[in-house]
This record gives structure tokens, C-alpha cells and sequence, in this order.
């Protein structure tokens, strides 16, 4: 055969195929796909929705004034973590009853202007707070008993802010039992890992580029970020503000891959964002007044990473970084979580509302 004429026969069968192709949709039928990698795929505009399957009950959800925080610990029992209330609560396992572990107070074993809080399976949690401006962190036992704090030099400054909600500093800390990871972009760093004594054990992670170098607020506040332990190893870190981003690392605290997050429901935040940002006074210094796109974020058991945004959408990332999922949850009404923690079982407790959910 000729070279002219195996181009022809090519050519047709070309036109025969893409002929095939429009038939077949015409009469409402899909095309045949190409086989995939057998791991199948979330459509992107495709939307779970997650019914809570269990709760507090409201009789003791109204005890408290703004629930940031509701964990579980490997025992049963439910921690909240009530931020405008100034304290910590235990629920029972049963949830039929509530007492108080922590109270509002500036003195050692209290807290005042509460901002981050963090919860060890075997019931130890830690609590970041602000008393006189300074920020603090405090270590507690079973019952509320203090195990310890240290202060962090320098004085509290809001990088973000929702609500009247810092998001930020040390408002976004991961307990592991023994040691405390927070996030510090003025060191240079994003995570700084310290001992329950305040003894600073390690850096991990540069700060990113941001296109605000010029302006150091800005910039600071575009690696403000949440840290993350990944039960099955190492860490992850997600930005708050700026484009959706968020790395992981692996327990030596080795970059293992960056990803941007990206989907239909973030490009109306993405086009808002602005270039400039008005600034407000605090604390006789003026600082950048920045709003972020993550509202919070947590790991369940497989490594997985699930992403609340200010809007009323969560992401949810594979081992690999890829998104899998995009998921609402919905308790009523659709809820907008502030707070993201998976039990031992595997179910995922939600706040405001503190409620259950199945995540699969």
C-alpha cells in the first residue's frame, strides 16, 4: 500500500470513529472511555452530602457560649473546648452529663482569652491562651489537673481574622502527648515543635512565596497555617489565606509534595481576593486586616486530609495529595464547620452544633 493511500484509509477511519461518537450521544449514550488505573475518581462537580448520625443533645450543647473545639478521647468521653466561654468541658461517654475541667482566669490552671486546643487520645490536652497579651500554652491531666505551660516571647498578634476570631499563631496547634507544634512564620519557619517545658525542639518547613515580600505583614500572614499530624507519619501543613495550598512532610520533617487546591466552589474566593488589604491598629502597631479562604482541617486514620473552607465546602485529599472528594454536611441545615476531629471509631465530630458524622 502506498503511503497516500494508508493516510486515506487512516483519515476514514478517523472520520468513521468521531461519526460513531456523535450517534451514540445523540441517542443519549456515552461514548466508550478508556480504562482507568482501577482507582476510581470523584466527579468534580460531584457533592456528598454527610447527614450527622448522632450529637451532643442540645440540652448540654446549650451550656456552652462558642464550642471551638469537640474531641474524643480513646475512653469514651467528650472534650469541648468553649472559646468565648473561656473553658475546657468533659462530657460523658453517654452523653447524659457535663462537668467543667478548666475555668476562665489568668493565674496558672485557668485560661483567659482561649485561642487554640488540642487533644492526646489518652485525655491530656493542651490549651493556648492570651492572658495580658502574652501568649501562653498550659498542659492538663485527667480531671483539669495542670501538667505545666510555658509563655512564648513576644506579645499575641492576630495574623487573621474571622468573626473577631484570631485564626493564627499560636491559635492553630497539634498536640502529640509530649510535645506541642504551632505555627510560627515570624521564626522563618512554619511549624515549631516545642517540649511541654517550652523547649524548642525543631523547625520544619520554609515559609512560601507569597508575591508579598515587600510587605512583611502580608506576607507573614499568607504563611499563616495550620499543622497537622499524620497518624500514619509525618505532618501536614495547610495555608489559610492566599492561594489554597498545603504541603505535607514526613517525620524528619522533609518536604514530600505541595499541592494548590482547586475546584469550582473556591473560584468565587479566588477571584475576591484582593492585591491590597486595609489595616487596622492593635496594639498601638497597625496590621493588616486579612480574611482566609481555610477555616480548619484535620487527618482521619488513613492519612487522609479533609479541608473546611469559609464557605460551607470541605475538601478531602488521598495519601497522595489528590482531591477524592468534595463533601457539605448537614445537621438540620447545612453546617459550615469550625472544627474538625475524627474519634478512635472513625467517625468525624463537627462544630458549632457538636455533632456526628459518618465520613464514608
Amino acid at each position: 500500500m502506498t503511503p497516500v493511500a494508508s493516510f486515506k484509509r487512516r483519515h476514514l477511519r478517523a472520520q468513521v470513529g468521531l461519526i460513531g461518537v456523535l450517534v451514540a450521544l445523540a441517542h443519549g449514550a456515552e461514548p466508550e472511555r478508556a480504562q482507568s488505573s482501577g482507582r476510581p475518581s470523584a466527579s468534580p462537580g460531584q457533592v456528598d452530602t454527610l447527614r450527622s448520625v448522632a450529637g451532643l443533645p442540645p440540652a448540654i450543647v446549650g451550656q456552652f457560649r462558642d464550642p471551638l473545639g469537640f474531641h474524643q478521647a480513646a475512653g469514651g468521653e467528650y472534650f469541648v473546648f468553649d472559646r468565648r466561654g473561656h473553658s475546657v468541658y468533659e462530657v460523658d461517654a453517654a452523653a447524659t452529663s457535663v462537668r467543667t475541667l478548666v475555668q476562665i482566669g489568668g493565674e496558672d490552671g485557668r485560661i483567659i482569652e482561649p485561642r487554640g486546643f488540642g487533644l492526646h487520645p489518652t485525655g491530656t490536652f493542651a490549651v493556648a491562651d492570651a492572658p495580658n497579651g502574652r501568649e501562653r500554652i498550659q498542659f492538663f491531666g485527667h480531671g483539669g489537673s495542670r501538667l505545666g505551660g510555658f509563655f512564648l516571647p513576644g506579645r499575641a498578634l492576630a495574623r487573621l481574622s474571622i468573626g473577631g476570631l484570631s485564626l493564627s499563631g499560636v491559635g492553630t496547634l497539634a498536640f502529640t502527648g509530649t510535645t506541642v507544634l504551632i505555627n510560627q512564620p515570624e521564626t522563618g519557619a512554619l511549624i515549631t515543635e516545642y517540649t511541654l517545658d517550652g523547649t524548642p525542639v525543631r523547625s520544619i518547613g520554609g515559609l512560601r512565596t507569597t508575591g508579598q515580600e515587600s510587605d512583611r505583614d502580608v506576607h507573614l500572614a499568607m504563611n499563616a497555617s495550620i499543622p497537622l499530624v499524620d497518624p500514619t507519619g509525618g505532618f501536614y501543613v495547610v495555608f489559610q489565606a492566599g492561594t489554597p495550598m498545603f504541603r505535607k512532610y514526613d517525620a524528619a520533617g522533609a518536604l514530600v509534595f505541595e499541592r494548590v487546591m482547586q475546584g469550582r466552589e473556591l473560584d468565587p474566593l479566588i477571584a475576591d481576593t484582593p492585591m491590597r488589604w486595609p489595616r487596622r491598629t492593635v496594639n498601638d502597631s497597625e496590621i493588616p486586616l486579612i480574611v482566609p479562604n481555610v477555616r480548619t482541617a484535620a487527618v482521619d486514620s488513613s492519612g487522609q486530609l479533609w479541608v473546611a473552607f469559609t464557605i460551607p465546602f470541605t475538601y478531602v485529599f488521598d495519601e497522595r495529595g489528590e482531591k477524592i472528594r468534595t463533601v457539605q454536611f448537614r445537621a438540620g441545615g447545612i453546617v459550615s464547620p469550625t472544627s474538625l476531629a475524627f474519634t478512635g471509631r472513625g467517625r468525624l465530630l463537627v462544630t458549632p452544633g457538636c455533632f456526628e458524622f459518618e465520613p464514608r
